[in-house]
C-alpha cells in the first residue's frame, strides 16, 4: 500500500476540506480569502465541489486554505 506520511492531504477529501472550513471559518471568510462565487453568492458544499472539481487553480487556494486554518487552529 501507498503510504504519503509526509502529506497533510493524504486521505482528505476536497468535501472533507470544505466541511471543515465552513464549520471553522464559515462561508463569508472563505469568500474573503478566496474571491469566487461560490463562496460569495447562495453557497453551498454541492455547488462548490462542482467548481472546484473543474478549476484545478481554486482547488490548490481551498488546499492551501484549509491547511492555513489548520495549521492557525493547531489541529
Amino acid at each position: 500500500m501507498n503510504q504519503q506520511p509526509n502529506n497533510p492531504l493524504h486521505g482528505v477529501t476536497l468535501k472533507m476540506m470544505l466541511e471543515y472550513l465552513v464549520e471553522t471559518i464559515g462561508w463569508d471568510e472563505m469568500a474573503r480569502a478566496i474571491d469566487i462565487n461560490c463562496f460569495a453568492r447562495d453557497p453551498s458544499i454541492n455547488s462548490s465541489l462542482k467548481f472546484l472539481r473543474s478549476v484545478p487553480w481554486a482547488r490548490t487556494k481551498v488546499e492551501h486554505l484549509y491547511l492555513g486554518v489548520k495549521r492557525r487552529l493547531g489541529d
